[in-house]
């Protein structure tokens, strides 16, 4: 996932870091690709925590907690939350979550482009693409 992830940063031309964790929200794997911010290596993980918290893509839980929103406020909650696109939860064959992979160093887009290439591989492995 790592690979994959740091190959689409590559392609778009954005250093990033990258998170990946298990279902606990605990680190399994990172990379800070050379020149990305120091300061996202925290919000990469906060990403991955929080789509692991939610069960649900980062910007998903947005929704909830935008002004106006029903939960004003959630991101204030467990620590701090990273409620911007950039993380999406791993899942196994029957949907549990189990693991996450955060993404920070571009813009929100680019973030969420290269988590989507480290879980797209995943998908590659378990059906032999």
């Amino acid at each position: 996932m790592i690979a994959a992830g740091k190959q689409k940063a590559v392609a778009i031309g954005v250093p990033v870091n990258i998170v990946v964790t298990d279902q606990g929200g605990f680190l399994k794997a990172f990379a800070r690709m050379d020149g990305a911010l120091l300061g996202s290596i925290e919000i990469a993980q906060k990403k991955a925590r929080t789509a692991i918290l939610f069960e649900m893509n980062t910007e998903s839980v947005f929704e909830f907690c935008k002004p106006g929103a029903p939960a004003f406020g959630l991101e204030q909650t467990n620590g701090g939350l990273a409620v911007f696109a950039g993380r999406i939860p791993l899942r196994d064959a029957v949907g549990t979550v189990i693991g996450a992979v955060g993404v920070s160093g571009g813009t929100v887009q680019q973030d969420f482009s290269v988590a989507e290439a480290a879980i797209a591989i995943t998908s590659k492995q378990s059906t032999g693409g």
